[in-house]
């Protein structure tokens, strides 16, 4: 016989159970998602759209948009057809990947899963150097194929939109792996196999069953990659692709045409808005949640002999282009200054790039300071991110459609904006800084990466928890347990995976963001990225390649410890 629970103590758990079970609970979880999101997201990027009203030329400004002979509408269709493209070709490398590393066991499928996400670890700005040297008209691939040919050009060179969709579809695509591997993972391989008893083909199944249970990690991926191609703004430059709206964000506010600049920010906003809520209302025309039963997911084991021999060619193939980007940069880091000029790779190598890099005290600073602020910023993502898209998936309420909306709007404005934005909004103390001047401080860096990378973590456990099921919290609440209880025990492990990979995604992209840093850094706070372009532009390539090879490896360890402690913690939920 068990003793009762002391009165005071039973009490507090009835009325936490009498809150949660209320109609006014989901608005009292979302009051901090507010406050959150209206002083750091919202009321700072309305000073956008209120710098571009300003001034008796707003009307010129907008209706610029309208001229279809236009640069203000050349900018607009340029950067949503390579947008668009970009989701395509990253749904079809990422998902292909997905499923590949997820329902098949191969020779060189531990390899490929431990490189799968390397070209996202590198840097906007070395990452888009890196394709440039690869794949441009002066890069390593066109002219080895024109010595091989006998050609009097390059070969295939990637150049203009092509070398931008080329940089796009290689770094983004882990954002539709992530999530997708994450949903096959979770999803429930009886439901397949019961189509397939029933008579389906593998293809019928496939687009029947499978893809549909896939929607939500589909809807998720495109989201990201959309809108990250929307801002995009490295490739542009380095493919000299001019008629985009972030460059032509750029190049009003270098040349002091600040409200033209703003009504650019606020148009790509509306335009990744409006893709927002049509991407949310195809998700929202069906349920894809699955009746799990638990039954764990399983590799089929390619046996015949053909397979064997060209999975193993392929998973080659695949490692040669997922570490040629790196590769690249470890080739410039290791060449004498000089060295690489017609030829097709450098002549000379040296170690004195390294010796330079790690004899500088002032090396690893930037290192701690891009560790130390992504973390930080990943820790809120991940609380702000997880309890958004709890509140938004599992109640329906007044607001849920706004609130959805705000924590996607930072993706809808390019970095250069948002830091911008952060720097007008607490330049001089208010209540959201807490009386505080967050410019020229550790913070403002650590709020602008959340900020920017939060949406991460809301889409990705979005996804998550579209395929749980509430039946299974609703067991638990029926068997007594609270809702925290429920959420810590129930709803937590059904859904780690798709808050790891987001977290994971955050964090990565923290470490190496260039855009927004570059704006609101000091001597003092100077992040990785930042260090690697002032060492670019002082013309010392070789330096900088190193700096970036060490970034790239750092980042690659971030992400062996955390599949590490991703597949340690999925052993342990199954014994």
């Amino acid at each position: 016989m068990t003793a009762a629970a002391p009165p005071a103590r039973r009490g507090l758990r009835e009325r936490i159970g009498d809150i949660s079970s209320s109609r006014a609970f989901p608005y009292l979880l979302s009051i901090p998602l507010v406050i959150v999101l209206w002083g750091f997201i919202v009321a700072p990027m309305l000073q956008t759209a209120g710098v571009s009203g300003l001034g008796d030329g707003a009307a010129a400004n907008y209706g610029q948009f309208l001229n279809p002979d236009g640069v203000a509408m050349e900018a607009v269709l340029t950067s949503i057809g390579i947008a668009l493209a970009s989701v395509v070709c990253c749904a079809v490398v990422g998902t292909a990947m997905a499923f590949l590393l997820a329902r098949f066991d191969f020779p060189g499928r531990r390899l490929i899963e431990a490189i799968i996400l390397i070209p996202s670890a590198l840097p906007p700005l070395i990452g888009a150097v890196a394709f440039q040297m690869l794949y441009s008209n002066i890069g390593i691939v066109p002219r080895w194929l024109q010595s091989v040919l006998g050609t009097d050009s390059p070969v295939l060179p990637a150049t203009g939109i092509v070398g931008v969709l080329v940089v796009h579809t290689f770094t983004m695509y882990p954002f539709f792996y992530l999530a997708v591997s994450a949903s096959l993972v979770g999803m429930d391989t009886s439901i397949e196999e019961a189509a397939a008893n029933l008579g389906s083909g593998r293809l019928r199944t496939l687009r029947t069953v499978t893809l549909p249970m896939l929607t939500p990690a589909l809807v998720s991926g495109s989201l990201i990659v959309f809108m990250v191609s929307m801002a995009s703004y490295t490739a542009p430059l380095l493919f000299n692709v001019d008629s985009m709206m972030t460059m032509q964000i750029v190049l009003n506010r270098t040349n002091g045409n600040l409200p033209m600049s703003a009504t650019y920010s606020s148009m790509l906003a509306i335009i990744s808005l409006v893709f927002l809520l049509g991407m949310r209302w195809y998700e929202g025309r069906r349920s894809f949640r699955s009746m799990s039963k638990g039954v764990a997911h399983h590799r089929r084991e390619v046996r015949t002999a053909v397979g064997r021999w060209t999975a193993f060619a392929g998973s080659i193939l695949a490692t040669v282009v997922l570490l040629a980007p790196v590769a690249t940069i470890a080739l410039v880091a290791f060449s004498q200054n000089g060295s690489w000029t017609s030829q097709i790779i450098p002549s000379a190598y040296t170690f004195q790039n390294f010796v330079d890099l790690f004899g500088d005290e002032r090396t690893f600073r930037p290192i701690a300071n891009s560790l130390s602020m992504s973390a930080v910023a990943t820790a809120a993502s991940i609380v702000i991110g997880v309890l958004a898209a709890y509140l938004t998936r599992r109640y329906r309420f007044v607001g849920r459609g706004l609130l959805d909306l705000a924590v996607m709007l930072p993706w809808a404005l390019p970095g250069t904006v948002v830091a911008v934005n952060l720097i007008s909004a607490f330049s001089q103390a208010n209540v959201f800084s807490f009386g505080n001047v967050l410019v020229g401080t550790f913070w403002i860096l650590p709020l602008a990466y959340f900020v920017r990378f939060m949406p991460l973590v809301f889409r990705s456990t979005n996804a998550s928890l579209a395929q749980m099921d509430p039946a299974l919290e609703e067991a638990a609440r029926s068997l007594g347990s609270g809702w925290l209880r429920t959420f810590r025990t129930v709803t937590l492990p059904v859904i780690h995976r798709g808050i790891l990979a987001g977290a994971l995604l955050a964090f990565v992209n923290g470490v190496g963001e260039f855009v927004a840093s570059v704006l609101i850094y000091t001597k003092a706070t100077q992040p990785i990225s930042v260090a690697i372009s002032n060492r670019l532009y002082s013309f010392d390539m070789g330096t900088a390649a190193a700096y970036g090879m060490l970034q790239v490896a750092l980042i690659f360890v971030i992400m062996l410890v955390t599949r590490r402690l991703e597949s340690r913690g999925g052993r342990e939920r199954q014994t």
